[in-house]
């Protein structure tokens, strides 16, 4: 039995079983239109990515991650305060947004690594408070 030949010129994450994810993997897969860059993000790409979130040291390196994310998988990755007062990590947002093609277990994994790495090094987070001036910059 061969595989049948990709139509991408990147490898693509399997696709799920049945009923365990919505990511609308195969309509993105038949429409050229579409945009494919969330499926290129395979369970090695998707682990690559969560070592690389946990190896931030600064706001800044954070923010350059949220960018890689935003050009190579046409996804934002919004990390900002919530709405109510910020005690710990927990009152921190963290979302990879919705979108087709992209895995419902990436979208949970991701943030997941997000939220270790600001628990981790508190000053990044104190720095992501500052930054929406939670801390009354003047």
């Amino acid at each position: 039995m061969s595989d049948p030949v990709s139509p991408f010129p990147f490898p693509i994450r399997t696709e799920c079983p049945p009923g365990a994810c919505a990511c609308e993997r195969e309509r993105v897969m038949a429409d050229p239109q579409a945009d494919h860059r969330p499926l290129a993000l395979t369970r090695q790409q998707e682990q690559k990515l969560i070592e690389r979130i946990e190896r931030v040291t600064s706001y800044e390196d954070l923010k350059h991650v949220q960018e890689l994310v935003r050009k190579n998988l046409g996804a934002e990755l919004r990390i900002a305060p919530g709405p109510n007062e910020v005690r710990t990590v927990r009152g921190i947002i963290v979302v990879l947004e919705d979108k087709p093609g992209l895995c419902k277990k990436a979208r949970q994994s991701v943030p997941a690594a997000v939220r270790r790495c600001l628990s981790e090094r508190p000053e990044i987070a104190y720095a992501l408070l500052d930054a929406h001036d939670l801390f009354g910059s003047p």
